[in-house]
């Protein structure tokens, strides 16, 4: 990758994305950038001021449901320094147990699905030769987790219009009250997750050989159990978490590996290996 490097995390005001831009900061270099970005300016700001590292940190508000604002900033950012080097697609709705999920699903989906979708279609043209291009899924996205009749909607071969539509298809079912008829799990999670999957791997098909001629990636992740406040919820068993700055050692030894193996090209990896199950 070029230097000064340009690096991007979405979701980065806590948790998974916090702890990837404090280890972004401090493993890049005096000169490199990494903009902290979400939704709430007060908490952005904070957020920067805590970051202490090699690489400037500078934080940026950025709604990732908003398609337009995606697509500016990263406009913006190529306009600026000729394009990115390191862009994460973290950002994630509010999920909690409490309310039925029916009620959560439009906004989690909007973040979790829709977001991932705006950052891939913007980013991906002003990555620059050599970049990373990731979004932090789940092993919970791997194919298997699908019922046999929805697993062709997110299968190999599918473009990223093609699992728009599928998604779609399922938020209507949601909404219709017939998801659970149809087979769909009843933990929204899965099902976004494997459409995260299924997005960077419809993304990684359309750009693979020229991607892997300059040693660029394109990935999706997986960080494991992780204790943060957005999993907290749903699990009663932490003694096998990672903490957030753990979690992400594997995923910051992915990206900043000079090297690209095929294999893990288009993936989901979780601590350097390619998660089975997702065909």
């Amino acid at each position: 990758m070029s230097s000064p490097h340009i690096a991007l995390v979405t979701g980065a005001n806590q948790g998974i994305g916090f702890a990837l831009v404090a280890g972004l900061a401090g493993r890049l270099e005096a000169g490199d950038l990494v903009l902290l970005t979400g939704r709430d300016p007060q908490r952005v700001a904070e957020a920067a001021e805590q970051v202490k590292g090699t690489a400037k940190v500078e934080g940026r508000v950025l709604d990732v449901t908003d398609a337009q604002a995606v697509a500016d900033l990263a406009a913006d950012l190529t306009a600026q320094y000729g394009g990115v080097d390191i862009v994460i697609s973290n950002a994630i709705g509010p999920l909690t147990p409490d309310l039925p999920q029916a009620e959560q699903a439009d906004t989690f989906i909007a973040v979790a699905n829709d977001g991932a979708h705006a950052v891939l279609r913007a980013f991906g043209p002003v990555l620059r030769p050599g970049g990373r291009l990731i979004v932090v899924a789940s092993a919970l996205g791997t194919l298997d987790h699908l019922d046999a009749k929805h697993q062709p909607l997110f299968e190999d071969g599918r473009t990223l219009d093609q699992i728009e539509s599928a998604v779609e298809e399922w938020r209507s079912a949601i909404h219709e009250g017939t998801a659970e008829e149809q087979g769909w799990p009843l933990w929204i999670n899965i099902p976004s997750k494997v459409a995260q999957v299924a997005a960077v791997r419809a993304v990684a098909a359309e750009r693979r050989e020229a991607d892997l001629a300059t040693g660029t990636l394109v990935a999706s992740v997986c960080p494991g159990l992780v204790d943060t406040r957005a999993s907290r919820p749903w699990f009663d068993d932490f003694s096998q978490a990672r903490t957030p700055e753990q979690a992400v050692e594997p995923i910051l030894d992915l990206i900043l590996d000079d090297h690209v193996d095929p294999s893990t090209y288009g993936e989901l990896i979780q601590d350097g290996k390619v998660l089975t199950g997702q065909r």
